[in-house]
């Protein structure tokens, strides 16, 4: 009896884990969607209705958030979506740039045809939401493109590194930022796919380094540091 209580005692863990990652993941795209913004409450109850499942997953997922730096927790008030200092923004794209420097070299060598394709058609929908001044579609087809890349590579331990500061450094805080030009950042993908599609891997990694240097070039450079909760 004390095997199989144990044995059901880590599957029910097992799921509650699972169930935690998919509302984080859930949260994290309200917020690249624009529908969280920094200073907006997330309010367990809410987010658990809306979402089908009870309040302790939830309270999870935004344990975890915290750790990230995305969202704080204050005692007695809950928890709100965090906006991050510019520091904080350039050190973690500084970090992003090291991690997908190894990926693309990596994925160069490794990337089909229909992952090609595949970027083709994010870069596509990234011009289309450039020319209807749309960041947050932009931002949203970039961190498709950039997940892909990292798929691509077959590093897991890679990737795991990456989901960790990926969220702090998410494409669309670069292209909400006044004065960014869309379709600059988007065009800025094409020379990635030119070097993946030609299987060059030191050239994949070189253009890769460049193309997230601009980034924290553009957060240098065009974020204030005043408006930072």
């Amino acid at each position: 009896m004390g095997s199989f209580d144990q044995e059901a005692a880590t599957t029910i863990g097992s799921e509650r884990y699972v169930l935690s990652a998919q509302v984080k993941d859930r949260i994290l795209q309200w917020i690249l969607e624009g529908r969280l913004t920094p200073g907006d409450r997330v309010v367990e109850t809410q987010v658990a209705r809306e979402l089908g499942t009870s309040q302790s997953p939830v309270r999870e997922a935004l344990r975890d958030l915290a750790t990230l730096g995305i969202v704080e927790i204050i005692p007695y008030r809950g928890a709100r979506v965090r906006e991050p200092s510019k520091k904080e923004l350039v050190d973690a794209v500084r970090v992003r740039v090291e991690l997908e420097a190894l990926a693309a070299r990596a994925a160069a060598t490794r990337m089909s045809g229909g992952c090609i394709d595949e970027l083709e058609g994010l870069l596509s929908d990234m011009e289309e939401a450039a020319g209807r001044g749309d960041p947050h579609d932009l931002a949203l087809g970039s961190v498709r493109f950039h997940t892909a890349i990292m798929q691509a590579a077959g590093n897991a331990a890679l990737e795991r590194a990456w989901s960790v500061l990926e969220p702090m450094s998410r494409s669309y805080i670069t292209a909400s930022l006044p004065g960014a030009d869309l379709e600059l950042l988007a065009e800025r993908h094409r020379d990635l796919i030119d070097v993946l599609r030609a299987g060059d891997p030191d050239g994949a990694e070189q253009v890769m380094r460049r193309h997230l240097g601009h980034a924290a070039t553009a957060i240098d450079e065009l974020w204030d540091d005043g408006l930072a909760g």
